[in-house]
């Protein structure tokens, strides 16, 4: 077998944006990712509950965990600006030539 005939997953040959289901799955791991940084911080603070300020600073530090993790994980990518070419015909008038009026 060649090594092209083993590959399974499709080469991306486009600009086009990841799939939604990519783009979910990229931001659940980035949500799971920060809040579990937090329960390693609470356990550390736990140590090191004799060293007040730095048990402190990592209370401190987990706070905000759960807020940074809800915009993150709903932080999607922007919407790329594309501009569409499309014709423009020059417009043209239908006669161009003075008209008899006539008043009743």
């Amino acid at each position: 077998m060649h090594e092209h005939e083993k590959r399974t997953d499709p080469v991306l040959i486009t600009a086009a944006a990841p799939s939604y289901d990519d783009e979910l799955a990229a931001r659940k791991r980035k949500y799971v990712l920060t809040m579990g940084m937090r329960f390693p911080c609470l356990i550390l603070a736990g140590i090191f509950y004799q060293t007040w300020w730095l048990a402190l600073a990592l209370i401190v530090l987990s706070v905000p965990l759960p807020w940074i993790a809800v915009l993150i994980a709903n932080d999607r990518p922007p919407r790329k600006a594309e501009e569409v070419s499309r014709y423009q015909r020059e417009a043209k008038q239908i006669e161009d030539r003075d008209h008899r009026v006539i008043d009743g």
